[in-house]
This record gives C-alpha cells, sequence and structure tokens, in this order.
C-alpha cells in the first residue's frame, strides 16, 4: 500500500487501550500485595514500599532514611554486602534500592526460572539485615562525600534550597533527602537499627508484583519467605503540615558562574482527585512539554535557553509548583521577567486548540506508560502511595478527554499565585543583582548553599 504523503493525517483523541487487570491480596503477615499477572516475558518484577521516608526523619539526624536505605543490602543472614550482590548477579537478577520523601523503595527483577532463589534472598535483605559497624562506617563516608560534591552542582543546590524556602524550613517535606553534614555525623548504627524496628514492618508496606507468575504461586513463596516478617504495632508520628513559603527574591552566590539556575513558584494543594486533570492539562499547556508556552518562549523565541519547564511537584502530604530553567548569566533577569509573564497570561485562559492539543498529546503518550514490567510497577507504586481510586487508570483517558476549557481555565486561576512567588537565582551575584534590582526594589535575600541567609541585599 502506498501512502499518500501530500495528506496530512487528522488527529484523534480517540484509543483502544486495554489495561492489565490488578488483583490485590493479604499475606499472612498482613502485607499488602498489589499483582498483576504478564507472561510476554519469562520475568517478574518485584517492587516493596515501605512508608518510611525521609519525612520520618527526625530533626538533627536528616538524612536517616536514605542512609537506611544504603544500609539494607550490606549484608543479610550469612552474607556479607559482597556476598550478597554476588549471589544476585549469579542469578542474573536485578537488586535495586531507592529512598524519596514519602519511602524506601527495594526492587527485584528476576528471571521465572530464578524466581524461588531470587525471591529466598529479596526476603533475608528485608528480614535478616546484618547492620553492621563496619559497613555503617563505609556507607556514612560515601553520604558524606557525596554532600560535598553536591556543593558544586549549581542545578541540585537550586533545587534542594527552592525548596526549602517554598515549603519552610519546619515541614519535614522541606529538607533534601540526603540530609546535612551534621545531621550524618549525629547518625548512629543504632538510629539504623531503630528505623528497622519501629517503621519496617509488613503492616507500613505494600509490595507490588508484575510479571510471569500465578496468583497462588507467589502467595505461597512470599507467604513462605516472609513467615519471619512481623507485623508490629507502629511508633511513627502522623505528619502535620508546617508548610509556610517566604515569598520574595533570593540569590545565592557562585563565583566564576558564566550561567544562573532560575526556580520561580509556590507551595500549592496537594493531589486532588477533583482537579488533578485539570491542573495535568494546565501544565501540559504552561510548561509540560516542548511545545509549553514557557518552553517557546525561551528557547524558541528568545534563545535564552536549552529548554525551560513547570510542573506541579506531589508529595503524598503536601505539593508545590514551580518553573525551572538554566541560562546564560547576562539573561536571567530577562528570563525571570519572561517566566512570570507567561504565568500571568496563563490565568488569563487557554485557547481551544491549546486544550486540545494538549488533550491529544496526553492521550497519545498514555499507553507508553505501560509498555514494561518496570512501568506498571512504577504505575501502581504511585496509585498505593496516593491512595488513588481502583478505577484511577482505566478512567484516566475519560477523565483527560472530559475536561473542558473552563476547568483549565478556573485551575489556573486557583492554582497559580504570581502575587505569591518565591523566585531563586543561583549565580554570580556581582552581576545578577543588578538585574534583580530591575525586577524589584524590595529587599533581595541572599542565601549559602544549605539555605541559610547570608545577608539581606
Amino acid at each position: 500500500m502506498k501512502l499518500d504523503r501530500s495528506k496530512k493525517p487528522s488527529p484523534s483523541i480517540e484509543l483502544s487501550f486495554v489495561l492489565p487487570e490488578v488483583e490485590e491480596f493479604k499475606l499472612n503477615n498482613a502485607l499488602d500485595v498489589i499483582f498483576v499477572h504478564r507472561n510476554n516475558l519469562p520475568i517478574i518484577r518485584l517492587n516493596l514500599v515501605v512508608n518510611c521516608g525521609s519525612k520520618t526523619d527526625p530533626m538533627n539526624k536528616k538524612g536517616l532514611a536514605n542512609l537506611f536505605t544504603m544500609m539494607i543490602d550490606e549484608g543479610a543472614d550469612e552474607y556479607n554486602g559482597l556476598e550478597l550482590m554476588d549471589e544476585f548477579d549469579m542469578l542474573g537478577t536485578n537488586f535495586d534500592l531507592t529512598c524519596n520523601n514519602d519511602g524506601v523503595y527495594i526492587s527485584l527483577r528476576t528471571l521465572k526460572e530464578n524466581a524461588d532463589r531470587s525471591i529466598e534472598l529479596f526476603s533475608k535483605v528485608i528480614t535478616k539485615p546484618l547492620f553492621d559497624e563496619q559497613s555503617f562506617a563505609r556507607e556514612k563516608r560515601k553520604v558524606l562525600t557525596r554532600l560535598i560534591q553536591l556543593k558544586d552542582d549549581p542545578e541540585e543546590i537550586a533545587s534542594s534550597v527552592f525548596e526549602y524556602i517554598v515549603l519552610g524550613k519546619e515541614d519535614a517535606y522541606s529538607f533534601p533527602i540526603t540530609g546535612f553534614e551534621d545531621d550524618i555525623n549525629n547518625i548512629s548504627i543504632e538510629d539504623i537499627k531503630g528505623v528497622y524496628k519501629s517503621t519496617f514492618v509488613p503492616n507500613n508496606s505494600a509490595l507490588i508484583v508484575v510479571g510471569d507468575i500465578s496468583k497462588e504461586e507467589l502467595s505461597d513463596k512470599l507467604n513462605n519467605y516472609l513467615r519471619n516478617w512481623d507485623p508490629k504495632v507502629l511508633d511513627i508520628e502522623k505528619y502535620k503540615s508546617k508548610v509556610k513559603e517566604s515569598p520574595g527574591i533570593y540569590l545565592i552566590h557562585k563565583e566564576g558562574s558564566v550561567q544562573s539556575e532560575i526556580r520561580i513558584g509556590h507551595n500549592s494543594k496537594k493531589r486532588d482527585k477533583h482537579d488533578f486533570f485539570s491542573r495535568t492539562l494546565l501544565n501540559t499547556i504552561l510548561g509540560g512539554q516542548f511545545s509549553s508556552r514557557i518552553n517557546l518562549n525561551l528557547r524558541e523565541e528568545k534563545g535564552y535557553t536549552y529548554g525551560a519547564f513547570s510542573r506541579f511537584n506531589y508529595f503524598k502530604e503536601c505539593a508545590f509548583f514551580y518553573a525551572s530553567t538554566s541560562v546564560g548569566i547576562e539573561n536571567t533577569g530577562n528570563a525571570i521577567k519572561e517566566i512570570i509573564k507567561e504565568l500571568n497570561l496563563i490565568r488569563e485562559g487557554v485557547t481551544e486548540k491549546e486544550l486540545e492539543f494538549a488533550q491529544l498529546s496526553t492521550i497519545g503518550k498514555y499507553p507508553a506508560n505501560f509498555e514494561t514490567n518496570r512501568q506498571i510497577a512504577h504505575n501502581l507504586t504511585t496509585k498505593y502511595l496516593y491512595d488513588l481510586p481502583d478505577d484511577y487508570f482505566h478512567t484516566y483517558l475519560d477523565r483527560i478527554r472530559d475536561v473542558s476549557i473552563e476547568q483549565v481555565n478556573k485551575a489556573a486561576i486557583d492554582h497559580i499565585h504570581t502575587e505569591n512567588l518565591v523566585i531563586l537565582a543561583l549565580g554570580n551575584k556581582e552581576k545578577l543583582i543588578p538585574q534583580l534590582r530591575e525586577i524589584t526594589t524590595d529587599n533581595i535575600t541572599e542565601l549559602d548553599y544549605l539555605g541559610n541567609e547570608v545577608s539581606i541585599i
């Protein structure tokens, strides 16, 4: 069949897409299991989610959850850390650990033929971690070394300090996951063991499993290998929001910098099922894709940057909105003005054409989020963390299609607040201050790389 390339294909908002069936059950130890059977490949993925992320770190010990995560695989039962990794490697099994503000995540990807042994090792990590002093000292040094390296990472500093300002210096979500140097030095091996005993328990967790295994076989294996992981009465202080942003203009000095990092935004309402979809499309139009208003302005029209974007950053218990870019330092002031201009303009409304394109783009990309076991597991993790309804994925496309232009415009008024912005620029202050003075006559606050006040300009 020969294509007639002289005729442009018509876009369609319709899409036929069938999501995999999700099953949920509990193990004998009260661990919630969320399961999807997929037999297209002989591979199984397990993602354990434990609700003990950095938001649970005590004051003066920020970075505890991250350091705990680094310690989990440093030996289990009869294996030290190297021996444990060798066991996984011989099976061709991928094992990984991460930590964020809301949780600790342990993932395993194994061939079906090695599932039994892989799950056995996985269970040893969960139920019998060693937590020895030598490994603790080594992992602690790694964190301290990483914190030194971050001092030379402008993008990381700008993002971290921005969150610190926009959420407030008392809120649990405002602190960097890796913590602070002084706090890391306060953490002992007993603190690590304390996290394990008090929060790393099955009734504070969920296990997401995707792959080529039956529900019955999976249940039998997990009940067998995790039989000694017992539930406990939780001793976790419930999160209480202390979000309190401090609007204004801030700068962080970096000697000799030829570029500047820019962050502009404010705190926001947390993820809400009633207007999440209108907010999603709003941000797609504003700064959520390459053809968004902010990127077309700063990159295509002005040539200030290689890329600029915006997003609503959702945690489980709070959220914030921000726009981000890096520009040549001589363009900092102009870039800030253009971003603020776009934030004001979006409040005046979007066009039907913009909304239709955002809907088509979002719908067209959606199936690609479910192509692999990893992607499916990631999406189910999101469903668990945000306690989304059971039909969330099945109704997602219809919810996107049903968003009206009135709803998007209302979301812009409700969730974009240009009168309450935190504006942060990182770069050489001698070049930044004159440009920032063109934006405001109010005080400019200089901060260090940790977000502490240096001076008022």
